[in-house]
């Protein structure tokens, strides 16, 4: 074990760290569960777990309450029973001055124990740990008072070095909610341009040719999908890439799709209904989830939730692409299925949309759009980048294997 260090209930610490209980350093305090009939227009706002993800969407409640139960800006919280990865665990309130309903509890800071900041983070790093040994399903999970309040977690004995911990890993998430920022603004933006530009409402400069409705097969050809019988074995992990609606949503909304989760044969393809799409295509879900949309950049097939767009010479696929991703909501109005929602390729071939006629108008139109998404690419995976640091540093100095403030020099400042 290296020097200075010593192997506790928790992990190994530096020697100069304490182990300690949540209840040894603050009081968990519920919240109450007001009942629908209570529910006002008016008065002070009931803080439920929505709340505590971002939503505005209050209920109130005017009557008479315990002063435990009210929370004000900057309160730190702990919802007890919610989402794994999302609801579940620590917040700090920032909405206005409400009262706590139930599955929440505020989390009532001895401060001559614990840095109330260090404390959150130690509770970021805590919450995995407290999931997997909660109850509940295995999305919706809940602890209990006092299971929450015996769980351990190192921490310096230093109030120095508490605050120094916390002052970093603050600094990284002030950088996090600095890129969330820019995310959402070039988001709006590019939104704002594709109103814009694919509408004709904003010309760019020197074209001017006519814009004409056309339909849909008349930009590209369209074809379907299928699925190979399951129970052939060579039908299966063969070389053809196989598309399913998994590998579209799993993009998060990206533009190219680069390979699948699953591959055919040449003879399961033959033996089912699928065909193959050319490469720099445009691959659309048609069932269920409707008009999610990605160009394939290399040659794929797909099952029966698709509809797919190989573009003709006078279409620019990139610019349809954007252009079907503003139908979606048309596409779910034409759609039928008792079942499920779906799309048929009879509907599809006769929808109409206006479009440049000039295809150097379309290429334009869609660089545009695409530098934009380039941009907010890069940003996102800044972003990613910053918080796999963050999640290291947590690691780190949550557990002092890095130390940022030198032991004999912080017990000589408190001394």
């Amino acid at each position: 074990m290296k020097s200075g260090y010593k192997q506790t209930e928790v992990g190994v610490t530096p020697e100069d760290w304490e182990v300690k209980s949540v209840g040894d350093v603050c009081k968990l305090i519920n919240g109450r569960g007001f009942k629908p009939y209570e529910w006002k227009s008016t008065g002070l706002p009931i803080i439920r777990i929505q709340n505590l993800n971002g939503s505005k969407d209050f209920n109130y409640f005017d009557g008479l309450y315990a002063k435990k139960l009210e929370v004000e800006s900057g309160q730190l919280l702990f919802a007890w029973s919610g989402s794994r990865g999302t609801s579940f665990g620590p917040h700090i309130w920032k909405g206005p001055i409400g009262l706590l309903n139930y599955h929440t509890w505020k989390v009532q800071i001895y401060e001559s124990q614990i840095c109330k900041d260090f404390f959150l983070y130690a509770l970021k790093q805590l919450t995995k740990y407290i999931e997997d040994r909660a109850h509940g399903a295995s999305a919706l999970v809940h602890t209990q008072k006092w299971e929450m309040e015996a769980f351990k977690f190192p921490m310096p004995a230093s109030a120095a070095e508490q605050h120094a911990i916390a002052d970093a890993l603050s600094d990284v998430e002030v950088l996090l909610g600095a890129l969330d920022r820019l995310i959402a603004k070039k988001r709006d933006l590019k939104q704002a341009a594709i109103q814009q530009l694919l509408t004709g409402q904003t010309r760019l400069p020197g074209y001017h040719g006519e814009w004409k409705v056309k339909r849909l097969d008349q930009l590209a050809e369209i074809r379907s999908g299928g699925t190979p019988s399951t129970t052939v074995a060579h039908f299966w992990d063969g070389d053809i890439p196989w598309c399913t609606p998994t590998d579209i949503t799993s993009l998060g909304g990206r533009k190219y799709l680069s390979g699948t989760t699953r591959l055919i044969t040449k003879l399961g393809l033959n033996s089912s209904s699928a065909e193959m799409i050319p490469a720099r295509s445009i691959i659309m879900t048609s069932r269920a989830t409707i008009g999610e949309c990605a160009i394939n950049q290399i040659a794929v097939s797909t099952n029966q939730g698709f509809k797919n767009f190989v573009p003709n010479e006078t279409t620019d696929v990139e610019f349809l692409y954007y252009l079907l991703t503003t139908q979606k909501a048309q596409f779910v109005g034409l759609c039928g299925g008792s079942t499920f929602l779906e799309i048929g390729k009879a509907q599809l071939t006769v929808f109409q949309v206006r479009l440049p006629n000039d295809k150097d108008e379309q290429i334009a139109i869609s660089t545009i759009l695409s530098d934009m998404d380039d941009e907010i690419n890069a940003l996102e995976q800044r972003r990613n980048k910053t918080r796999a640091i963050k999640q290291g540093m947590m690691q780190e100095l949550l557990t002092g294997k890095t130390r940022l403030v030198d032991p004999i020099q912080a017990k000589a400042a408190e001394c």
